[in-house]
């Protein structure tokens, strides 16, 4: 039995439908119920040590829960959720005996990072989520070490996560430019790093087998695009001319973010558009990983990843629950 902490979400989904898919038995544990496996759902809050105990099952826990948005308030809740809910999971995992944890942490450890950034990067973060999932990442290795020869952790880093049903940032940049509004913040040269979900749920059911000890990966499907070859691939999966059509320089951009902070402070609302989100738009967000090492091959290429979710979003238009993320 495989406990999935978060399995309701858009990667937990994903996952647990390829785990049910080759035979193996889970139980969802989360806030929220799923909306595609209500059955194998239990209401857990990885905050609450008795409700998350009696939730958990199996030898396997696979944790994917996490408060990771850039507007989450109070702030607290990023240490609440992510670093003191990691030591409520090692807690019951000692009290169960289980000696296998799959933990999704974040590339945003390594903060604004050099291009090509591997897993022995400098750890930068310059948000309470990544320093919070650094945190997270630190618990839970000193769990391993202290039963090292039968425990095994693997800690996995996706970039920016993508696919059908997702409402996040990949989804939203998407609309923009299906729609005809999209405006090229910056010179478009800044590459991007970015995860097809399906393959990140891939990886994270080929890890069930690595033996004992520590195993940490970033996950990224290449090659990396920069924001201009991305835009006019998003135009060619749409049957439309390949451009990138009206930019607007940078200094702009932000300035117009910076408005747009103030305008949330002042009204309490959460705006789709601000500072930090037009800075990270434009930034460098381009990583390397050693997952070809662990002899993992992605099932789907990025460009397949693209093209299907451009299809089923906004082509055939299909219905189905969403997740909205970052």
């Amino acid at each position: 039995m495989i406990s999935i902490i978060g399995g309701s979400g858009f990667i937990g989904t994903r996952l647990s439908n390829r785990l049910i898919s080759s035979g193996k038995d889970i139980v969802i544990i989360d806030k929220r119920s799923s909306g595609t496996f209500p059955d194998l759902w239990k209401y857990s809050d990885v905050r609450e040590f008795d409700v998350l105990s009696k939730a958990i099952q199996g030898d396997v826990i696979i944790n994917l829960a996490a408060e990771h948005r850039d507007d989450v308030t109070p702030l607290s809740l990023y240490d609440e959720v992510n670093v003191e809910g990691a030591k409520r999971v090692c807690e019951v995992a000692e009290e169960k005996g289980i000696n296998r944890i799959i933990f999704t942490s974040s590339v945003a450890v390594y903060g604004f990072a050099p291009i090509g950034t591997d897993e022995s990067g400098d750890i930068n973060y310059f948000n309470d989520y990544g320093r919070t999932k650094y945190l997270a990442e630190q618990v839970y290795k000193e769990w391993q070490k202290r039963d090292s020869q039968n425990r095994t952790l693997v800690i996995v880093r996706p970039t920016v996560v993508f696919g059908e049903q997702n409402r996040g940032n990949v989804y939203n940049l998407l609309k923009q430019i299906a729609s005809g509004k999209f405006m090229m913040v910056g010179n478009g040269e800044n590459v991007k790093s970015m995860a097809y979900v399906e393959n990140v749920a891939a990886f994270l059911e080929y890890s069930l087998d690595f033996k004992s000890g520590i195993h940490i990966y970033n996950y990224i499907d290449k090659p990396d695009f920069t924001m201009n070859t991305l835009v006019k691939k998003v135009f060619k999966a749409l049957g439309k001319e390949e451009k990138v059509g009206i930019r607007i320089p940078y200094s702009i951009g932000y300035g117009m973010g910076k408005i747009l902070d103030l305008g949330a402070k002042i009204s309490g609302k959460k705006l789709p558009i601000s500072s930090i989100r037009v800075k990270k738009f434009c930034s460098n967000t381009s990583f390397n990983t050693s997952i070809v090492k662990s002899g993992f091959e992605a099932p789907v290429s990025i460009e397949e990843g693209l093209s299907q979710t451009i299809k089923y979003e906004f082509v055939d238009r299909k219905k189905g629950e969403v997740f909205f993320t970052e």
